[in-house]
């Protein structure tokens, strides 16, 4: 069993050491399901992407901005939000950590 909370800070601490500013992990894999714990520091991005078929994102911490044409969610620590079946991004108004939640074909 992970700790989600260790996890979190853990990422957070290596994308604060990435040139890129981010770090991932992906903590479950078992067709279709995936969950990933993706950090962020602030203004970094993810640059917009297709939608899988379903998909959520728990934010750990921080504030994240989800982007799509129908319209942007800010996404305080604690929301758990929809992944629109669209082209997304999502930008990290704060350092941040998310739970990514998808269902692959």
């Amino acid at each position: 069993m992970d700790d989600l909370n260790a996890l979190a800070e853990e990422h957070l601490t290596a994308a604060r050491a990435s040139a890129h500013g981010r770090s991932a992990h992906l903590l479950l894999q078992e067709p279709p399901l995936r969950q990933t714990v993706i950090a962020l520091t602030e203004g970094t991005a993810l640059d917009e992407h297709n939608a899988p078929p379903a998909a959520s994102l728990l934010v750990l911490h921080g504030t994240v901005r989800l982007t799509a044409a129908s319209g942007d969610a800010e996404l305080p620590a604690g929301t758990l939000h929809p992944i629109p079946q669209e082209r997304h991004g999502l930008l990290a108004l704060q350092d941040a950590v998310v739970l990514l939640t998808a269902v692959n074909d």
